[in-house]
């Protein structure tokens, strides 16, 4: 049915009334974000295909929040119409969100969900102390009000400094709360000083059991806080990521699929609690994620992603996945015994230069290498930026490709990464790292201009050999075009 130019004005001018989204320019941006005590502000663009996926989102927290926090303000800036004011704030990418406490002085970017539930959740968050002092009136509404929640109880200050410490380093993640009333911890159940995590789902509440510390209790806090049998989509995979253990996914595109293996799943996730996480994925949504992890798009599918390593071990599709398979294939992964699945691609006969090949099964011989300084570049043949990056890094590598003598100490090397399996933790495109000869264990990431000459500089004052690529290409230069006149000269003679 077709909607006439008028009604969708219409519409279009009544969402704008109603928004609870304010829109600033350079001339009201400070006094307002100096008026209130928090504001979360999104720097966008209109043709931004992602600003307008969380648009509706931003919308939705924006009225959720002003209802229930109303000292808590969301923001838009446009700038395409507001260029010096997203300059000033040094915006490089849509959507870029920051958030204000009280002013300019104080900022910090935002680092969670693009969905409104986790903008809300994440904006209390930060409007509250890194540690909510609580009392017998307000136990029992704090203990639900979020998804986690983590309450301390103590009588002894430095239990407490402890606690405080986790809190701030986790405050964007939970809810902390702490109380000394030891007669709130004995209706817990529990002896101080204690931590005690509640959740809405699984385990309602879970008691912290280790040795009290800072490292004991944020393992506790990102290992507890996982769903037993959770599932893997937007708002959730930064958090499996994030929690540092092992990830199994089961691809799944039916319902009745769900369930069936959901009963299977169900007892092998507490048995690896906190060592290996497992969850399932919607195939029909997110299918093409099993091409990251080595499986083919059929379902289902059942893959095991060791985070710290990024190495993956898919479970062989051409077998049925049944409860034995799936117990002794966990079980073999979990003692060791598990062989990784390694994407490569062809490793090239020869290397034709002047920047080398590197595919995962050559990676170690090539980057590895104890005597060369090996400068790689992690690209995706999808990326614009490693594109415009392709000629620049060409011209790099034949400044030591051209050199027999350099081309045995400094190597200019690529690799696709999406196709190839590299123990690298790469999180975006290009990325560029050096891996000095005699120190490959302490990788540096290079983070300047993409210009030749930074990039040559970069494995001078970084490499073992101190090598000044750019000085060598200059020099080159001036004789070739000592060589070009002397020769245009001799041609002037005939």
């Amino acid at each position: 049915m077709k909607i006439s130019l008028i009604s969708t004005f219409l519409a279009a001018a009544s969402v704008a009334v109603a928004s609870d989204v304010v829109s600033l320019t350079k001339t009201d941006f400070e006094s307002f974000v100096s008026e209130h005590s928090l504001t979360l502000a999104e720097f966008f663009a209109p043709w931004c295909g992602h600003c307008k996926a969380l648009a509706p989102e931003y919308e939705q927290a924006a009225t959720t929040l002003k209802e229930k926090h109303q000292d808590i303000a969301l923001a838009k800036i446009d700038c395409t119409t507001e260029s010096e004011l997203c300059n000033e704030q040094g915006i490089e990418g849509f959507p870029t969100l920051k958030v204000f406490r009280g002013g300019l002085d104080a900022v910090s970017p935002y680092s969670g969900q693009r969905k409104a539930d986790a903008i809300v959740s994440y904006m209390v968050k930060q409007s509250l102390p890194a540690v909510s002092s609580i009392d017998k009136d307000t136990v029992e509404n704090f203990k639900t009000a979020d998804d986690v929640v983590i309450v301390g109880y103590f009588s002894d200050n430095d239990s407490n400094q402890t606690f405080t410490k986790v809190a701030n380093t986790l405050r964007d993640n939970f809810l902390f709360g702490a109380t000394s009333d030891e007669k709130l911890a004995a209706g817990e159940g529990v002896t101080v000083p204690a931590v005690v995590m509640y959740k809405n789902y699984d385990d309602n509440k879970l008691v912290f059991s280790g040795e009290f510390s800072v490292d004991e209790l944020i393992n506790f806090a990102k290992v507890e806080s996982m769903p037993l049998l959770g599932e893997v989509g937007p708002s959730t995979y930064t958090s499996y990521i994030e929690s540092g253990i092992p990830l199994a996914y089961l691809f799944i595109d039916k319902t009745e699929d769900k369930e069936k293996f959901t009963e299977v799943l169900l007892p092998l996730a507490r048995k690896y609690r906190g060592e290996i996480n497992i969850a399932t994925i919607d195939a029909n949504m997110y299918g093409q994620h099993a091409e990251n992890i080595n499986l083919k798009q059929e379902w289902p599918a059942f893959a095991i992603q060791e985070i710290a390593t990024n190495y993956k071990y898919a479970y062989d599709q051409a077998k049925e996945i049944t409860k034995d398979g799936l117990t002794e294939f966990l079980g073999l992964f979990h003692s060791g015994d598990l062989s990784p699945t390694i994407k490569s691609q062809p490793a090239p006969e020869t290397q034709d230069g002047p920047v080398w090949v590197v595919t995962a099964n050559t990676y170690d011989e090539i980057v590895l290498d104890e005597d060369k300084d090996v400068l790689i570049e992690f690209y995706a043949t999808w990326c614009g930026h490693c594109k415009n990056l392709a000629p620049k890094y060409e011209e790099l590598g034949r400044i030591f490709w051209d050199n027999e003598e350099l081309k045995n100490k400094v190597v200019i090397a690529k690799v696709d990464t999406p196709n190839n399996d590299v123990p690298d933790d790469v999180r975006g495109f290009p990325t560029i790292k050096l891996y000095p000869a005699g120190d490959k264990a302490n990788p540096i990431e290079y983070q300047g201009d993409r210009t030749v000459k930074s990039l040559a500089d970069f494995v001078r004052d970084n490499g073992k050999y101190g090598i000044d690529g750019w000085a060598i290409a200059e020099k080159n230069a001036a004789e070739a075009s000592v060589e070009s006149e002397e020769s245009a000269a001799d041609h002037d003679e005939l």
